[in-house]
């Protein structure tokens, strides 16, 4: 058996390469979108619908790939989801028409969610509460770095290749992680396991990952579902996911529309956001660690954090108004980075407020109210910048985190925590 020094972060790397492929494959329909609509004679409203499908399934899948993860364990339920989106992917290069694409882009909806609770749940297992946001914070920017790298790779495979090699390319992506995770992620409760985690500070117990004892301790999802932290946590994701969806599926489409860009301009310039998005993921990490350090308790933390990405977003507002494409872009940048402080102490809540077997679970919920809002945003945008312009959609990206954090003061006190959260600065 290899053995790892390091293994939690050695995991979290993985967690942040999985993040990376999950979005480049995901950001590539957005890239040669111009090509496909062309090739098989679509219209904005026709990518709108198939993005929708998407969406819809991925709502409904990450709910249930929560639960999924659950019961299967992080190290299972990460190879199973990982190797189907990536198939999806691949398949999606062999798409005939607007309804094959569809499906396959449908098919790859199912899958992708699965990414996030697993990833929350690895955190919760592997990581202690002061250093679990950094750890999140580090997944999280493989979607930022998988977008940016998603426009220029898809792009360059496009121009080279054809907009099919593009998906092939992606898909064969996960595959390959897909064996590097296998090799490296141990199963529960051999050596390794208990060394890595004693070596984190946290108790080796058995209850935690056991996959008898998962079986034995399925959630109890309606219970879950009704409490406060677990709606609080579906609404904030509800009012805020669709923007960073409407940066993904529609920024590059902006930029060839209502800046003239050509693919190779998207290629070159798309991905400058989400380099920020990358620094924001790690900084609100590390940040909201170093306020819990500095002696704040870790819902005060969480939630300072996620104040000071929301007073970024309304960046979003000048993004069309603004006279050159360069400031467009540099808007965007404050939009994305803003959100990436948010999304980086909120993906976190669900390993501080519920119960170990409940973690993908909840974390599964809290994903599902993006994706719906995503399917409804998604729609709307299509109709918007069809019948009118882009101006209005920004308008509303700018304002939304700012009311969303209005409303998680009033949701979710510090009094729902659990308890120890409310005291695990002084432990430190």
């Amino acid at each position: 058996m290899i053995k790892l020094p390091k293994l939690p972060w050695l995991i979290a790397g993985m967690l942040f390469f999985s993040t990376l492929i999950n979005y480049t494959a995901r950001l590539t329909l957005s890239v040669v979108v111009g090509d496909i609509l062309r090739a098989f004679t679509m219209t904005e409203r026709d990518y709108a619908q198939i993005v929708s499908l998407f969406l819809g399934a991925y709502a409904v899948m990450y709910a249930g790939s929560g639960y999924v993860v659950d019961r299967l364990g992080v190290r299972r339920g990460f190879g199973l989801f990982v190797s189907v989106w990536s198939a999806f992917q691949a398949l999606s290069g062999l798409a005939l028409g607007k309804w094959s694409l569809a499906a396959t882009q449908f098919g790859l909806g199912l899958a992708e969610p699965g990414n996030f609770p697993a990833g929350v749940k690895a955190v919760h297992e592997w990581f202690p509460p002061h250093q679990r946001a950094a750890a999140v914070g580090l997944f999280n920017a493989g979607s930022s770095l998988g977008a940016a790298l998603g426009a220029p790779v898809a792009a360059f495979m496009t121009v080279r290749y054809g907009w099919r090699s593009a998906f092939f390319f992606t898909g064969g992506l996960g595959f390959v992680w897909l064996v590097l995770w296998l090799i490296i992620c141990p199963r529960p409760h051999t050596a390794r396991w208990l060394a890595a985690r004693k070596e984190s500070g946290l108790e080796a117990t058995r209850a935690e990952a056991s996959g008898a004892e998962a079986r034995a301790n399925k959630p109890d999802t309606l219970r879950l579902l009704l409490s406060r932290p677990c709606y609080a946590l579906i609404l904030a994701r509800f009012f805020t996911d669709p923007v960073i969806y409407f940066v993904i599926f529609w920024l590059p489409r902006y930029l060839e529309t209502g800046r003239g860009f050509d693919i190779a301009e998207v290629g070159e310039y798309a991905w400058v956001p989400f380099f920020f998005g990358g620094m924001g993921y790690i900084v609100g990490g590390w940040l909201s660690g170093h306020l819990m350090r500095a002696g704040w308790v870790l819902p005060r933390a969480r939630k300072a954090v996620m104040l000071m990405g929301a007073c970024l977003m309304p960046a979003a507002i000048l993004a069309p108004r603004v006279p050159t494409a360069a400031l467009a872009i540099a808007a965007m940048c404050f939009v994305v980075f803003g959100h990436a402080l948010w999304i980086s102490s909120l993906m976190t809540l669900p390993a501080d407020l519920f119960k170990p077997h409940e973690v993908g679970t909840g974390a599964g919920f809290s994903g599902m109210g993006g994706g719906i809002s995503g399917i409804i945003a998604t729609l709307c945008t299509g109709y918007v910048v069809t019948r009118f312009s882009y101006q209005p959609i920004f308008l509303l990206a700018g304002l939304l985190h700012p009311f969303t954090m209005a409303l998680v003061y009033w949701l979710l006190p510090d009094r729902d925590f659990p308890e120890a959260q409310l005291t695990v600065a002084a432990s430190f």
